[in-house]
């Protein structure tokens, strides 16, 4: 069983070495020995949130927390190089996504305000909805004992979103009505074979009412690619998960 991760500051983590300890108080300290309960001899992981793992022992229990003993130097988990663009959605099926997105080792995640989405992001909604899709990915990663929290980048819109990709990006929007398939597109262009951009895999994911078609030949024009992921057409909170799926077995991220 994999060890369980407690969130650190980055600051603390960056020059711990083996045979070092480290006091982990505060709330993640707290759950760690009250709720967790967990005792000396146990082995853990700190994590910085941004990727840094540093592997441990617990050496003993204190009142607020636990006294860590570093076992061995910090490490970088290997990110996916995939970015979710999630549309809107009505019913917290965005926030699914981003749940099942991030357990499934998503780099990012990117809300979209698509033409078709029901729920609209203003004022001061905007703000709590952005906090909460953060929240929901935080509490993603640390179930999937991740040491890296996605980022949840700002919103935009269907006007923006193609401005969001670099040339060499590869950009793969799902299409209920597309003629490629996903694995097909992605043995016919491996994301190692692109230059230029950030080499990053963009995911982009409709509403519950679709993608239009202005939106689509916009992406399109931007050096998307539209793709489907089989004869059956899933809602939005699956899509990108099952997607996901088929992205990190055609790259081997899982092997």
């Amino acid at each position: 069983m994999t060890r369980p991760i407690f969130y650190a500051a980055p600051e603390d983590l960056a020059d711990l070495g083996p045979g070092e300890t480290y006091v982990l108080d505060g709330a993640e300290g707290h759950h760690a020995a009250t709720v967790r309960r967990l005792a000396a001899g146990e082995a853990l992981d700190l994590v910085d949130g941004r990727g840094t793992r540093v592997p441990g022992v617990v050496e003993a229990v204190l009142d607020a927390g636990l006294e860590v003993g570093v076992t061995g130097p910090p490490v970088r988990d290997q990110g996916s190089g995939v970015v979710l663009v999630q549309a809107l959605a009505k019913g917290d099926r965005d926030l699914m996504a981003v749940e099942m997105a991030t357990e499934l080792g998503v780099d990012g995640v990117v809300p979209w305000q698509a033409e078709r989405s029901i729920v609209r992001w203003k004022g001061e909604r905007a703000a709590k909805a952005h906090a909460k899709w953060e929240r929901t990915a935080a509490a993603a990663a640390k179930q999937a004992r991740r040491a890296a929290i996605p980022a949840v980048y700002d919103l935009h819109s269907s006007a923006e979103l193609p401005a969001a990709f670099d040339p060499g990006d590869r950009v793969l929007v799902l299409h209920e009505e597309a003629e490629l398939g996903l694995s097909e597109a992605l043995r016919r262009e491996p994301a190692a074979a692109r230059q230029g951009g950030s080499g990053t895999t963009y995911l982009v994911v409709g509403p519950e009412g679709g993608i239009s078609p202005a939106e689509l030949e916009a992406l399109t024009g931007a050096g998307g690619t539209a793709v489907r992921l089989g004869r059956d057409v899933l809602r939005t909170s699956t899509a990108g998960a099952a997607a996901l799926a088929v992205l990190h077995a055609a790259s081997g991220y899982w092997s």
